[in-house]
């Protein structure tokens, strides 16, 4: 009786710290898009290089992760950056030195200096 008790509490601790894991990803993965698209970088993927427990957080007893994403500035080249989280809170974001994109060539330019800028007839990527 005592067993069942602690391997139902075993499988709720795991099925919860699996969940916060899963929600840590998903707001790294949302800041990732939102700090790429200030910086005018395409975001190629993400994923988490580690995560050990921590006390701290909101619920006592979290989780330290550390995800790794990777952009282009020019859509040939990626640049690989980090993001550390701990619980569901980012601490910081370590960007590599990477070229400014070019107006011209950036993935996501938009704007009547970079891109088409509501010019119609854009077949090339590049404006006349």
């Amino acid at each position: 009786m005592m067993s069942d008790f602690i391997l139902i509490v075993a499988v709720v601790v795991i099925a919860a710290f699996f969940w916060q894991l899963r929600q840590m990803a998903e707001i790294s993965r949302m800041y990732a898009e939102n700090a790429c698209g200030k910086q005018k970088v395409q975001l190629l993927a993400i994923a988490m290089e580690s995560a050990r427990p921590s006390f701290g957080g909101t619920t006592g007893l979290c989780w330290r992760a550390k995800f790794m994403f990777e952009f282009s500035t020019d859509g040939m080249n990626q640049y690989r950056a980090h993001i550390h989280m701990h619980g569901k809170k980012i601490e910081k974001i370590n960007w590599p030195i990477f070229p400014e994109p070019e107006w011209m060539d950036a993935p996501m330019a938009k704007g009547k200096f970079g891109g088409c800028g509501g010019v119609s007839s854009c077949n090339t990527g590049k404006c006349k």
